[in-house]
């Protein structure tokens, strides 16, 4: 079965079903394994490239500037001129962009290298979820973004594993090139059996004033929130960088206010359910985001772990979210998905806590290993139902936009987390590498994660329990062939806005 055979109605266990579920799991898998896998190959970077701490900084956040700033953007790409045809193109964007990281001769190569994949990430990531979205039945789409969610979640898992066994085997630059062979199968199973989707609904050209303006919004406030507490917020290029992302930010919700065409429909975000379920998805990724940085410099620091044990401590959540986030999806279109987001938080949050015992000299099977599963657990119970909540409080026909929003919101949560957190816990400078000084900001940190948990918990009993059934929304018709090549010129541009969030 070709994509063009599909015509956007794929139902569950068909082998078109599983051909648009390998080709975006592939897709997004890559760019999620890249985003960890790249912390374990940085100390044999900065012994080759002689890098700074700066240096090796840079390499992380040049990759997530681009990727923040962009993601937004690219949703709307999709929605406007094709998914699938965005998709493809960031799928082999990222490749080429790997093989410059695994052939770069500096640091500063690599760091433009670094922000060039962050492009490619951005224009595939909202992607894959929109893509699942407008080609799946409506009675199957919860349960492939369970699939999905499991399935592609493994890769930014088992990341730190993946690195660690990478550059044992011959070297960091191991770590991109192996994307290559990934974005080629990806290509392949993505022209086989994807169908072409676009928003056929809104004339008028793309909004490149809202395009800039959101991206010098993201990157501004990200740059400032990644380097201030570093440098100090009163450091002139923090100081900057903030003025201009909230400048920029300001200026964005003015203008789209203002657009006959916005980047982001205003009226999504009259929906109750739409903003609170992105505003759980901020605040449960910040707490995500704390716990999986902390995590393994934990695991080697203090229980003097080695970097590929400490991956492999985490393989039972990602062996949970295999088996069972499709389930948990499927129950969420049954049930509701109220209560999933509701419990969900509480129990991430108990395996929070349960993780502030994890100290030096404790037992991986008497304590590492339940709070992995009882944290694993909260995760299958929230990730598939708070993206297809999200998904579903919004018109089909904006997908793209609305997935960039809940990416752009589950980046800029693990973000914050990632730039504040250390600070907050008073985790600076050498204390890194002080097993006691560790430990402490450690279990300091999985309460403040665990706090943000139940926050978003509390948050969920905002959301509408009938949001996964009742009458479906409108859905967009099947492009004819090329329309969403120039939607400009042979039919209305596509500029859908994904009705929910990441998970």
């Amino acid at each position: 079965m070709t994509a063009a055979s599909v015509e956007g109605e794929v139902s569950w266990g068909s082998p078109a079903a599983r051909g648009v579920l390998t080709a975006t799991i592939l897709g997004s898998g890559m760019a999620f394994l890249d985003g960890t896998v790249v912390n374990i190959a940085l100390p044999r970077i900065g012994e080759e490239f002689g890098a700074s701490v700066s240096g090796l900084q840079w390499i992380l956040d040049g990759y997530l500037l681009s990727l923040a700033a962009l993601i937004l953007v690219a949703g709307s790409l999709g929605d406007r001129y094709g998914r699938r045809r965005v998709f493809l193109v960031g799928v082999v964007w990222f490749g080429v962009s790997s093989v410059l990281c695994g052939v770069a001769l500096n640091t500063e190569m690599l760091v433009a290298s670094r922000i060039l994949q962050g492009i490619g990430g951005a224009l595939l990531t909202p992607g894959s979820l929109a893509i699942i979205q407008s080609a799946f039945v409506r009675d199957d789409r919860a349960r492939a973004i369970g699939a999905w969610s499991g399935l592609g979640g493994i890769a930014g898992a088992v990341g730190p594993l993946v690195g660690g066994l990478l550059v044992q085997a011959w070297s960091w630059r191991l770590a991109f090139l192996v994307n290559v062979p990934i974005a080629l199968a990806c290509v392949w199973f993505t022209t086989r059996f994807v169908p072409e989707s676009c928003d056929r609904d809104l004339g008028g050209r793309p909004d490149v004033t809202g395009s800039v303006l959101a991206a010098l919004g993201l990157a501004g406030v990200t740059a400032a929130l990644v380097e201030g507490p570093a440098r100090g917020f009163g450091d002139p290029l923090v100081f900057v960088s903030l003025v201009v992302g909230v400048v920029g930010m300001v200026s964005f919700v003015l203008v789209q206010r203002r657009s006959r065409s916005p980047l982001v429909p205003p009226d999504l975000f009259t929906d109750r359910t739409f903003v609170v379920a992105n505003a759980l998805t901020f605040v449960v990724y910040a707490a995500l985001g704390g716990v999986m940085m902390l995590f393994v410099i934990q695991l080697q620091t203090s229980l003097d772990y080695s970097p590929t044990a400490a991956g492999l401590a985490g393989l039972p959540m990602s062996v949970m979210m295999l088996l069972f986030s499709a389930r948990s999806g499927k129950l969420a279109q049954r049930y509701g998905p109220k209560w999933f987001l509701v419990v969900g938080p509480m129990v991430l949050a108990a395996g929070m806590i349960l993780l502030t015992m994890v100290v030096a000299g404790a037992s991986y099977w008497l304590v590492v290993l339940p709070s992995m599963l009882v944290f694993g657990l909260g995760l299958v119970i929230v990730v598939a139902p708070v993206t297809a909540t999200v998904l579903a409080a919004a018109p089909d026909r904006h997908a793209g936009v609305a997935s960039g929003v809940n990416n752009a919101i589950a980046r800029t949560g693990g973000l914050l987390a990632v730039a504040v957190l250390p600070a907050a816990i008073g985790l600076r400078g050498e204390s890194y590498a002080d097993p006691a000084a560790l430990t402490s900001s450690w279990q300091l940190a999985m309460w403040l994660c665990a706090a943000l948990a139940v926050l978003g918990g509390l948050l969920a009993f905002g959301v509408r329990n009938d949001v996964l059934g009742g009458p479906a929304p409108e859905r967009p018709q099947a492009p004819a062939p090329g329309d969403c090549l120039h939607c400009d010129i042979v039919g209305p541009p596509t500029h859908v806005v994904p009705d929910a969030v990441r998970s």
